[in-house]
């Protein structure tokens, strides 16, 4: 069974965060997998335990992306492909979508996991986008999957409850936290992962141009939230305490 795992770099949560010019100042960023993409990368590992197979890696971005390829096959993952291009660089959702597509058409995989959406940016688009352009059966938020003759049964969360689908394969599975618990690499992973290829592809290889991957959507700017102003505290007995809060939110806050 072969199985592709869409996983994107992402800054570390712990990363203190900058801004100018209306763009993410890179330096001094810690850059990870993002941890959906880890549940889906550790859902694919355990399939190929199960049911034989391999695993490839599938992610964009620039250079920096070979250490995140390099994290998922020191975990159990037995090949990589980059997608590296300048034009990706501009690309929305739907350019980052349609190079993913082109790449998972080249694999002919039984199977594409996902996060069911990357860290940083928490658009969400891109599992339903590609399982769009594959013409693919999709499930979201699972956490859950059971691989049986030529389908999936998938578990997945909703609110306040959970529901199984059932779906033939090829498909597109998004996953939720709480579908496994990734393994961490071992030395023995690590020294193997260098050996492992990472295959790179740019956009004429995938037979995409500039114009196909034109975003149809931009980022007008970017800035850090406001500051929090200081906390007031009001002295005095709760009649005292309610009355002033009433006038600091009527006069001041404006919201009653």
């Amino acid at each position: 069974m072969k199985l592709v795992v869409c996983v994107k770099q992402v800054p570390d949560t712990e990363t203190r965060i900058r801004v100018a010019d209306g763009k993410l100042v890179e330096t001094d960023v810690n850059w990870i997998v993002s941890p959906y993409d880890e549940f889906a990368l550790e859902e694919a590992l355990k399939i190929k335990e199960a049911k034989g197979g391999e695993v490839v890696l599938l992610s964009l971005g620039p250079e920096r992306v070979t250490s995140a390829l390099r994290n998922g096959l020191a975990m159990g993952a037995d090949s990589a492909v980059h997608l590296k291009d300048p034009l990706f660089e501009q690309a929305d959702t739907l350019g980052i979508a349609q190079a993913l597509a082109a790449a998972v058409k080249a694999l002919s995989p039984d199977l594409v996991l996902a996060g069911q959406y990357g860290v940083g940016g928490d658009n969400g688009q891109i599992p339903g986008l590609l399982a769009e352009l594959l013409d693919w059966p999709q499930v979201t938020v699972a956490v859950k999957v059971e691989i049986q003759d030529g389908k999936a049964v998938v578990e997945r969360e909703i609110e306040g409850a959970h529901e199984t689908w059932e779906t033939t394969l090829p498909a597109v599975i998004s996953a939720q936290k709480g579908l496994n618990e990734p393994r961490y690499a071992s030395l023995k992973g690590i020294m193997a992962a260098k050996k492992k290829m990472i295959e790179t592809k740019d956009a004429a290889a995938l037979g995409l141009s500039a114009e196909s991957l034109a975003p149809k959507t931009r980022i007008v700017a970017m800035e850090m939230p406001a500051a929090r102003s200081a906390v007031k505290m009001i002295e005095g007995d709760a009649e005292t305490q309610s009355k002033e809060l009433l006038r600091l939110l009527h006069e001041e806050a404006k919201v009653i």
